[in-house]
């Protein structure tokens, strides 16, 4: 009777602590999510729209993807004559909104992609987003050609 003791205490302590460990947001969502692809290995940008449906504001603070080396927050700027990329420590997603993530703005850059053969259009992609709540969102994007907008 001791072994079923200690063997269902274990348990229950096992997927408590997973439970901890793989926590999805159920605050943030991610919504007509896809990846522009570009040829040459040239780095690729990821899009979607970000809902934060709770009432504190929450941050992108990572991003990671088993298909590419580098994922990285960007905004392209323009002052009007001149437009670049800067790289953003996070991204904040303001209570009760949506953030766009979209070509000319916000973006996800992924570089160096580690598949053989290449990624392609008709292809998805893995990308994970570590939000500042110690949550995250686990994201399967299609691969569009570049003329898609």
């Amino acid at each position: 009777m001791k072994w079923m003791t200690l063997l269902l205490t274990s348990l229950c302590f096992s997927v408590a602590s997973s439970t901890a460990i793989a926590a999805a947001s159920p605050e943030v969502i991610a919504e007509a999510g896809w990846v522009r692809w570009l040829p040459d290995g040239r780095p690729a940008a990821g899009y979607m729209t970000l809902r934060n449906n709770s009432a504190q504001a929450i941050d992108v603070v990572a991003a990671s993807s088993p298909d590419y080396g580098h994922v990285m927050l960007h905004q392209s700027v323009s002052d009007g004559t001149l437009s670049k990329m800067v790289h953003l420590k996070k991204l904040t997603l303001p209570a009760h909104s949506e953030v766009k993530l979209a070509p000319g703005g916000y973006h996800l850059m992924l570089e160096k992609a580690r598949a053989e053969p290449a990624i392609k259009p008709g292809d998805t992609v893995q990308v994970k987003l570590t939000l500042s709540d110690g949550t995250f969102l686990h994201l399967t994007l299609p691969v569009r050609p570049p003329a898609t907008l």
